[in-house]
């Protein structure tokens, strides 16, 4: 059955007085992918993603959510930031029901929402900690549970694990994949890493170097958990590497 578009981007440009960074930009988003975007050092992929949320006014073209132009005022949006984004004066169970404080959700629904994320990034025993008293791994997966449990129409998300090492970024590659899999949220994830694109992505967009505009988006359909010694993983991130070099 073919797939619903979600997000549609028609001519999406961004200059900053007559620099210009975002160029004529055209592609969808189908509801339910996990699309990563990559592209070289400084193209522009975290104005573009702050483009798509309104925090920049758009020079020219027309992003729409559903079929209607995008306004996070009215639509189910959710943005995980670079680095830790907790509010250190709250605790994890707080910092969690912070986005269904901010909706007015009633309180048994809340409760069953941030119980059912806490649970699922494993940090239910925490609840009462505060962020100093955590790892970063915890942060980060105080920030996916906060933005899972608002249950965003789209999920935005700006190089989340790319402080951490290989074997944390790893886990929370695998519970975003599993909570993705779980909600069938619609994903747009940056990231300047390669293989996290190639491990993550249904969809791998790359883009140019600047005024940067989509180069070419491919189908990533390697079964998951996806093995990144295969030679299908490796032939695809070896793929995605040349798109950006050859920019």
């Amino acid at each position: 059955m073919e797939k619903k578009v979600k997000v549609q981007v028609r001519d999406l440009t961004k200059k900053f007085g007559d620099l210009l960074v975002l160029n004529h930009m055209d592609f969808d988003v189908e509801e339910g992918d996990l699309l990563c975007v990559v592209g070289p050092t400084g193209c522009g992929k975290t104005t573009f993603l702050n483009s798509l949320t309104k925090i920049y006014d758009i020079t020219e073209g027309q992003i729409l959510l559903d079929g209607r132009e995008v306004d996070p005022k009215v639509n189910n949006m959710a943005y995980i930031f670079q680095g830790n984004s907790t509010m250190p004066w709250l605790t994890v169970e707080k910092n969690v029901s912070f986005g269904l404080d901010i909706k007015k959700v009633p309180s048994a629904r809340k409760k069953e929402l941030v119980d059912k994320y806490l649970d699922i990034v494993g940090l239910t025993e925490y609840r009462n900690y505060y962020p100093n008293q955590l790892s970063s791994s915890m942060l980060q997966r105080v920030g996916i549970a906060r933005a899972f449990a608002t249950e965003p129409e789209l999920l935005l998300m700006d190089e989340p694990y790319g402080q951490l090492d290989i074997e944390l970024r790893f886990k929370l590659e695998d519970e975003l994949v599993k909570l993705w899999q779980m909600t069938k949220t619609t994903v747009i994830f940056i990231t300047h890493n390669i293989e996290e694109a190639v491990y993550l992505g249904n969809k791998i967009m790359v883009l140019t170097n600047k005024p940067t505009t989509v180069k070419t988006t491919l189908t990533n359909s390697m079964p998951r958990p996806r093995d990144v010694t295969s030679k299908e993983f490796v032939e695809l991130r070896n793929k995605v590497t040349d798109l950006i070099k050859w920019w």
